[in-house]
């Protein structure tokens, strides 16, 4: 039987072992560019006999607008390009392995964090109810504009842009963000996207700016290091669930799989909740994928282990537990308590909080 603890082939890129750590929003970088402690923090869990096999970046906006919240990171400029190579140098002078997930937040933003003061463009013109992360506060999303048709394919371009900056940074790979009632889950779900054009409507038109991304993103960084990220069942983010989301992402995934990318990242149910909501099935969609199959929610030693030897995940990405243990996976593999982290601090400030949680002894 396979186990979390085994080498593995993901795509083109190997991995010492199935740990991953997923994406987690700090709020720590320079005016939208990476910087020495990002460099420190990610280090500190890329060991893969002690930290993960596979660092997920944190969500890192592909253009201006693309962004959502305070003091996150962006990959579309040369200083950022030449902030997030601290952090890969760092991350593979430990001999691990990270990818960059790529991410526009869609309407989950606000005025305040877009070019100009402009409103956030979304498929919709519709607010989402939910807040964002504005100079350290909670806030109200801002009220989106719907994208035009004309200027979408210019989107698709700021991923492609955004894929080859990342892999100019050092990555080893990259993640397309489709999930959490972001951009592109926007366009997907028919509770978001009210489109009447060749964006909206039928499964096929709403599954569309998912395929052309991807399409686009895997010519820049190959398709053996690319994947994609999912959430059918979460409704985070202001984000009901679609009316046939079983029918949405299953054609979703038809439309990629041709590509023969790396693997797809299924967060399953509701983000830190039950796994079961929606009552999504996951296994009958992992047949219309041929790469990798991550998991991630909620996932405790026990469960991630019987998950991998059952075959029904070929990784298991941990989140908010590598806050406070940047030895993650040396605890898994020693059955050692996991230390709790303080939530007050997940979100911007310094250090504290971030770079200072302690090896277990």
């Amino acid at each position: 039987m396979p186990s979390l603890f085994d080498p593995f082939q993901l795509g083109d890129i190997e991995l010492a072992t199935r740990v991953v750590m997923a994406p987690l929003t700090r709020n720590r970088a320079t005016g939208c560019v990476p910087n020495a402690l990002m460099a420190e923090y990610y280090a500190q869990r890329a060991d893969p006999a002690t930290g993960a096999g596979l660092i997920i970046s944190e969500a890192t906006q592909i253009s201006p607008q693309g962004q959502g919240y305070s003091d996150t990171p962006g990959v579309h400029t040369r200083e950022q390009v030449a902030g997030w190579r601290l952090v890969t140098d760092a991350v593979h002078a430990r001999g691990g392995r990270i990818v960059c997930q790529l991410w526009h937040v869609g309407r989950i933003s606000h005025v305040d964090v877009q070019p100009g003061g402009a409103a956030p463009v979304s498929s919709t013109a519709r607010a989402a109810e939910s807040k964002t992360w504005i100079r350290g506060e909670l806030v109200p999303c801002s009220t989106p504009r719907a994208l035009r048709a004309d200027e979408i394919p210019g989107i698709v371009a700021d991923y492609a842009h955004a894929a080859r900056c990342a892999m100019d940074a050092g990555f080893d790979g990259v993640e397309v963000h489709a999930a959490n009632g972001y951009l592109i889950d926007q366009f997907l779900r028919d509770s978001i996207n009210d489109r009447t054009d060749e964006w909206g409507g039928s499964v096929e038109n709403r599954t569309r700016l998912l395929a052309e991304v991807v399409q686009a993103v895997a010519r820049e960084a190959g398709p053996g290091r690319t994947g994609v990220r999912l959430s059918p069942a979460n409704p985070g983010n202001g984000a009901p669930l679609d009316s046939t989301a079983q029918a949405t992402y299953g054609r979703a995934l038809e439309r990629i799989a041709p590509l023969k990318l790396a693997f797809l990242h299924v967060i399953e149910g509701q983000t830190r909740g039950d796994r079961a909501f929606g009552g999504f099935d996951y296994a009958r969609l992992r047949t219309a994928f041929d790469g990798a199959w991550m998991l991630n929610n909620c996932y405790d030693r026990a469960l991630a282990l019987q998950t991998v030897a059952q075959g029904a995940a070929d990784l298991v990405a941990f989140g908010r537990p590598f806050i406070g243990n940047p030895d993650l996976g040396h605890r898994l593999r020693q059955d050692l308590p996991w230390a709790d982290s303080d939530r007050s601090l997940y979100y911007g400030g310094g250090a504290h909080g971030y770079t200072d949680y302690l090896a277990a002894a």
